[in-house]
């Protein structure tokens, strides 16, 4: 009897292991800033997560939801694992609604302007309402923000149109969505359709914004709704001067009508012609690799002095092949190899997050940009012409981390209490001249809470979760890239400064305006903690029966 004493000791303790309760073990997707995103991350979310992509827009067509007619729903059009991807990575995800199907307008398929657009949003007969009703209803949770077409601002005739209403015509597309998508989602977001800017100025006309808001003060319901829409969505490429033109006219327009609205740049590239995987020699845009990366770099960080809510890379994957007539826009290959672009995009996601306030600094000879992130500062600068630069930048600290556009890094320390460089000048090959600055560097300084060289306007950051700050370490982590790419030149460093910037009077910035409310980060799913377990309770049993074996064998 007392022999099978320890036995039984040791079955119970065996069972009451296996009955516990467990709890299954989560993990966090990696922290990020929500302000920086990816067009259609989703053609390659495993490099997006990497990347640390924030959120990511997905076009919905209403042609291919409902192609045949207002009872039908193709929920194949957008599959539930491109959400569920997302929200793996930690991504939110805001949609696009555009594209008339047949049946539902009486102008061109696509472009059209939907029928019964003008019946109240309840009547059985406005087309558009019905199908904003469904849709945002059916992603309620999942998708809160909509953005209202797609640049109807290109006019009819022109390449790459994809609205023939009037400007009209839009604001009642506009407010008939904002309208039936709170009847269904009161937490939604409207926003504007993307505007392009330059397919207005380049033919003369005003900026489409401005039209688009003196229809509206024309509604006496207007003001009382915000004019039925909550973001303004700008799309800026090419030439890096523009953020600070579109920006500025934006605001103006804005506050022209007594309006502050926050400003996304929904898409933003500069795509290269020399890709040998996508060759364009006779581009309109003359645009290497190596200078799409720069651009990155630039735009990120002029878009966060201008005040920018969000900015979205366009897009995440080239088209393979690309769409007649278009660049072949994207950082990572339909192969899934990576350009240049790729590793400048980490670099964002990495040193600009959490960024507080942010200065754009434009002397003639070069740029810089002081982004303020509590602790930490970013400086991001380069050389505006063909003629190299120095510039000398004040030291917080005893070092600081120098890291060039393909992510190779080194400490370096400051001389006279400055660190003084010398940049490679741009290489300034289109024919429009300089449009994207030389190679672009970051010095990364902590600066002990000290505030930075100039008053800088606070932005309101939708961070969802702070980004840990980087580890300083002189030894640089790589990232694969094509064998294509071409050595960066390298930065020289100036012993003896030459050259203080003043960062206060080039340039102004607006402060943010209250962003909207973000969602948490959905947690990770992780393998449950039970099977591990159920192991060890096999292993104290056996070793329980063996025990026993031995002790009758004694």
């Amino acid at each position: 009897m007392n022999n099978r004493q320890p036995l039984i000791s040791t079955l119970y303790i065996v069972l009451l292991v296996c009955l516990l309760p467990t709890t299954p073990v989560t993990a966090q997707a990696p922290p990020r800033d929500r302000r920086f995103g990816a067009v259609e991350a989703f053609r390659d979310p495993v490099a997006a997560t990497e990347a640390g992509v924030g959120w990511e827009r997905i076009l919905f067509y209403w042609s291919e939801l409902q192609h045949e007619g207002p009872n039908e729903w193709n929920g194949y059009h957008v599959p539930d694992d491109w959400l569920a991807q997302a929200a793996v990575g930690g991504r939110e995800v805001v949609g696009v609604l555009k594209h008339t199907p047949a049946w539902a307008t009486d102008g061109l398929p696509g472009c059209g302007v939907p029928r019964g657009l003008n019946l109240p949003v309840d009547d059985p007969g406005n087309t558009w309402a019905i199908f904003v009703r469904r849709v945002v209803g059916i992603y309620a949770g999942r998708i809160d923000h909509w953005v209202i077409w797609n640049e109807p601002d290109i006019a009819p005739d022109s390449f790459g149109a994809e609205w023939c209403g009037t400007v009209e015509e839009y604001y009642q597309l506009l407010k008939v969505a904002y309208l039936a998508a709170h009847q269904v989602n009161p937490n939604v977001v409207i926003h504007l359709a993307g505007l392009t800017y330059y397919h207005d100025t380049q033919f003369g006309r005003e900026y489409y914004l401005k039209r688009l808001l003196a229809v509206a003060v024309n509604d006496p319901t207007g003001a009382e709704h915000g004019y039925y829409f909550d973001i303004v969505s700008l799309h800026i490429y090419f030439e890096i001067q523009n953020f600070a033109i579109v920006f500025k006219d934006t605001r103006n327009a804005l506050a022209a009508y007594g309006l502050q609205k926050p400003i996304w740049v929904n898409e933003t590239d500069a795509p290269p012609n020399d890709d040998p995987y996508y060759p364009l020699p006779e581009a309109n845009f003359q645009i290497s690799m190596e200078e799409q990366a720069s651009f990155l770099l630039q735009a990120f960080s002029l878009a966060l002095s201008e005040g920018a809510e969000r900015i979205a890379v366009y897009k995440w994957v080239v088209a393979d092949p690309p769409l007649p007539g278009a660049e072949p826009n994207g950082i990572v290959r339909a192969d899934r190899s990576r350009r240049p672009a790729f590793e400048a995009y980490k670099l964002i996601t990495t040193h600009y997050a959490g960024t507080v306030s942010a200065q754009a600094d434009n002397q003639p000879l070069y740029t810089l940009v002081t982004l303020d992130r509590g602790g930490l500062v970013t400086y991001v600068f380069w050389a505006r012409t063909r003629a190299e630069a120095t510039l000398s930048i004040p030291a917080w600290s005893d070092q600081a981390r120098l890291i060039d556009q393909t992510g190779l890094e080194r400490m370096i320390e400051p001389a006279g209490g400055q660190y003084t460089m010398t940049l490679p000048g741009a290489r300034c090959a289109d024919k429009r001249g300089c449009i994207i600055g030389g190679p672009t560097y970051l010095l990364v300084e902590e600066n002990n809470g000290t505030p930075t060289p100039t008053e800088l306007p606070t932005i309101a950051s939708p961070l969802e979760t702070p980004a840990p700050p980087p580890t300083d370490t002189p030894t640089p982590t790589l990232t694969s890239t094509p064998t294509l790419t071409p050595t960066l030149t390298p930065i020289t460093l100036t012993p003896t400064p030459t050259l203080t910037p003043t960062l206060a009077p080039s340039a102004t910035s607006t402060p943010f305006p209250t962003p909207t409310p973000l969602p948490p980060v959905p947690p990770t799913p992780s393998t449950p903690a039970w099977p591990l377990l159920i192991g060890l309770a096999v292993v104290l049993l056996i070793a329980a029966v063996l025990g026993t074996m031995f002790r009758y064998q004694s």
